[in-house]
């Protein structure tokens, strides 16, 4: 799909074009989709085999937040016999996966791209770059503010005699799926954009339903957080105003296309 079928628009923008002006063969597409999903692996087993090296170092990073709050003498456990050796591996590759998040978005871009006409291309480079910006803003997020404070609510409201020994893989688990679920709510802006920008949806509707939004995100937050009040807010507040930052660029972006019609 670097190269595909030349297209206008009513503006006289054009499509990727091959020398010809013939229509790439589907069989081009499904040698190239199969050429960029060959680099994404790569690159992910180069980063893999690269960081396998650090797991053990990985996983103690990762659990850091937690063992400052355990009790002194007090140890991550693990309930199965291989999760001292899998559960650093697990953690490691989800690493390169992590930092591979570029590349991936590149190849995808690379793949995409020639289909888009010239204007889409110069909002869509903006909105690529700052979908991963803003992963990795959640993730850390995540990671820095949201973890120490879900940690730092459940190691103390437990009884006094009760000691607290998490077992390594449960953990894991959890983390990751936060890490996720914090990456893909900064992804927010992004989606909001985007459907006032092809106008699926109008500004103004959104505005409308403002209310049902801040329902919609404590709801989802009580289904992807802990059963907690404390989790639920850290995941549902910073949802709305992610919500209104794509809002607000939204109308700028409906202002200017209604100023050029």
């Amino acid at each position: 799909m670097s190269e595909g079928l030349r297209n206008e628009n009513p503006d006289g923008e054009s499509r990727g074009s091959i020398s010809n002006g013939s229509e790439m063969p589907l069989v081009a597409h499904l040698i190239e989709l199969r050429n960029r999903l060959v680099r994404i692996l790569s690159v992910l087993m180069t980063g893999f085999f690269a960081l396998v090296y650090f797991r053990n170092d990985l996983y103690s990073a990762v659990s850091a937040p937690l063992r400052k709050l355990l009790p002194p003498g007090s140890k991550m456990i693990a309930t199965d016999v291989t999760a001292p050796f899998m559960a650093p591996f697990k953690l490691t590759f989800f690493v390169a996966l992590f930092l591979g998040v570029p590349y991936i978005l590149h190849q995808i871009w690379g793949f995409i791209s020639p289909a888009l006409y010239k204007h889409e291309k110069r909002i869509a480079v903006p909105l690529l770059v700052s979908s991963v910006l803003l992963f990795y803003t959640g993730v850390a997020f995540a990671y820095f503010i949201t973890l120490p404070a879900i940690l730092g609510f459940f190691t103390k409201v437990g009884p006094v005699d009760v000691a607290l020994m998490t077992d390594i893989n449960l953990y894991l688990d959890f983390v990751l799926k936060l890490f996720l679920v914090f990456g893909f709510t900064f992804e927010i802006p992004i989606a909001v954009f985007i459907l006032i920008w092809t106008g699926i949806v109008k500004s103004d509707d959104l505005i409308d339903k403002r209310r049902y939004v801040i329902v919609l995100c404590f709801f989802i937050a009580m289904f992807l957080t802990p059963p907690d009040a404390l989790s639920m807010s850290m995941l549902a507040v910073p949802m709305w105003l992610l919500f209104e930052a794509g809002l607000f660029f939204g109308r700028l972006i409906e202002k200017k296309k209604a100023a050029e019609a």
